[in-house]
């Protein structure tokens, strides 16, 4: 059985609050759980006590029990402390969408477009530039080359 601490949404429509719950991962969102950790209502300043509470000595047993978090419960859990949320860095998203696809038209342009000859004589872009000095030479010290 595959536990979850996730949320569990409640109130009215256009007035969520969130439960936080422990329940098999295999079950609905809204559907049957283990047990009520806590909730969460977004519709509260952020500043507010009341916003989110957690008990947090079930949450502990729970991740013992080997219970994983969704990633909205682990974000509170961080703030906590009781767990560390790997830092996520996406900077495409805050592109905005038209540019983005710019962006993705002009690089399948430039990928399709045939690349323009070379001149005669000149060398080619990934080539190393040749040297005076012969490649057989002997080592300097008098040493035969082996």
């Amino acid at each position: 059985m595959s536990l979850k601490i996730r949320l569990a949404r409640a109130g009215t429509k256009k007035r969520p609050v969130y439960h936080i719950v422990i329940a098999d991962s295999r079950f609905p969102r809204d559907g049957r759980f283990i047990e009520r950790l806590g909730y969460f209502n977004p519709l509260l300043p952020k500043d507010k006590t009341e916003r989110l509470k957690l008990d947090l000595d079930k949450v502990k047993a729970w991740l013992a029990k080997g219970a994983r978090p969704t990633d909205r419960v682990l974000r509170f859990l961080d703030q906590a402390g009781i767990m560390q949320r790997e830092k996520r860095n996406n900077p495409v998203r805050a592109v905005p969408r038209k540019e983005r696809k710019a962006q993705a038209e002009e690089a399948a342009k430039a990928a399709a477009a045939p690349k323009p000859a070379a001149p005669a004589g000149a060398a080619p872009a990934g080539a190393a530039p040749t040297s005076a000095a012969p490649t057989d030479a002997a080592p300097a010290g008098g040493a035969p080359a082996s």
